[in-house]
């Protein structure tokens, strides 16, 4: 059953829509512009569930009392959805995206903005993002219009921001922290890691999420955890969750770690190395670290940096592994060329001089604000009752993996990387 109408629907159901009036008055004003009667399709959302309503009544009405059957809500839904999709898929290819991108733009733009509120700013705006993404949809629920937008943010959006991360880094940062301390940083990184995915498969996580959980913490926070999910390939839930284990544990790391120097007798650099080389988010990092002085800082984000270096390799690997699981669907494995980008750009930014006045636009603002539409357009997409279904037990390997971390970041700083 078709509930959308090729015509503009009537006067008095146009007024009965339960559309905003200002988005009524703006489909009004945009058919006397272009002089067509034909219903705008970011309109037949709306106009679906109403439809839908209207020809659910008219099918019962007309049905005996032995032939009624009850239309759920949710059956509503899904006609006006499907309708809705139907109708975007005629637009021409480029338009198709538009209002999804719009949508989640406007989210980046307000978690951006709340990061000026003193206190919000210990958190990064991939991280505020995905929370106002995920309320916007449970509450307000994602118009099915924006669909192929939201898609298009999750994928595209997200690839092209990561090729720009490469621009955060140059070789010489990571030769800075010495072979030893490379080496140390790495065998972190890929211990972390496995035992995450190791104890998760002991407490009955999915492998999925485990993985993502393992890269957040293990990696660079929220960026890793999107990142990796472009070859696990977890559901939004999966990624929502990897998010929050960010969110908790490097909130906590944020406040604990500059408490911890006097009694675990660490000096500036030493423990900025151990904050650079346990923290999940950047932000986190510097916030823990700054707190110590500018030496704890600076060394801090030097171990930091060398962590989002190994991204690149973390990813491929996983590709790699993952497509040799698949030796029966070779086609299908995923193979992440936007690395190679990412590791171009580290190149470029090493070997060409790029002026400060646009390299720093696009490290500062534009690499975080294409993450924050990423992961808002993962938050539009996350169910979270879902999320809750998971239960704590991914939660309790997040803390596991933190940690884990923490312990053994802290013994290489002490042993390997010590002066």
């Amino acid at each position: 059953m078709n509930f959308s109408r090729n015509l503009c629907p009537k006067t008095k159901d146009f007024r009965n829509s339960p559309a905003p009036l200002a988005s009524r008055l703006a489909v009004l004003l945009l058919g006397m512009v272009v002089r067509r009667r034909t219903c705008p399709p970011w309109f037949t959302y709306t106009w679906g569930h109403t439809q839908a309503q209207t020809l659910s009544q008219e099918t019962r009405g007309s049905m005996t009392d032995s032939q009624a059957m009850p239309v759920s809500d949710e059956a509503q839904e899904s006609a006006a959805i499907v309708a809705a999709v139907h109708r975007v898929h005629h637009w021409p290819r480029w338009m198709q995206p538009l209002p999804g991108v719009a949508l989640t733009f406007a989210i980046a733009v307000v978690a951006t903005l709340l990061r000026y509120i003193p206190g919000v700013a210990t958190f990064s705006s991939l991280i505020l993002a995905i929370i106002i993404g995920i309320a916007f949809h449970n509450i307000v629920k994602t118009p099915a219009v924006c669909i192929p937008g939201v898609k298009f943010s999750m994928r595209r959006i997200l690839r092209f921001a990561i090729i720009l991360y490469g621009l955060q880094l140059t070789i010489s940062q990571v030769a800075s922290v010495g072979i030893q301390g490379f080496l140390a940083i790495s065998f972190t990184l890929a211990a972390t890691f496995l035992f995450t995915v190791q104890v998760g498969r002991l407490l009955g996580v999915e492998r999925k999420l485990a993985e993502l959980v393992g890269a957040g913490t293990a990696v660079c926070g929220a960026a890793a955890v999107v990142a990796t999910n472009t070859v696990t390939d977890g559901s939004e839930e999966d990624v929502a969750y990897g998010v929050a284990c960010v969110t908790v544990y490097g909130t906590i790391a944020m406040f604990l770690y500059p408490l911890l120097p006097p009694l675990l007798h660490l000096d500036a650099r030493s423990f900025g190395l151990w904050s650079g080389s346990s923290i999940h988010e950047v932000a986190q990092v510097v916030a823990a670290s700054m707190q110590n002085g500018q030496v704890s800082g600076e060394f801090a984000l030097i171990a930091k940096l060398s962590r989002v270096a190994l991204l690149a390799p973390l990813v491929l690997s996983l590709g790699f592994l993952r497509s040799r699981g698949q030796s029966g669907n070779r086609a299908s494995a995923p193979l992440p060329w936007f690395v190679f980008g990412f590791l171009a750009m580290v190149v470029v930014n090493s070997l060409v001089t790029i002026p400060t006045q646009v390299k720093s636009p696009l490290i500062i603002y534009a690499t975080p604000f294409l993450l924050a539409m990423a992961t808002a357009a993962m938050g539009l997409e996350t169910d979270i009752r879902k999320l809750k279904a998971k239960g704590l037990r991914p939660l309790l390997l997040g803390g596991l993996a933190w940690v884990f971390i923490a312990t053994l970041a802290l013994t290489l700083v002490n042993t390997v990387m010590s002066p």
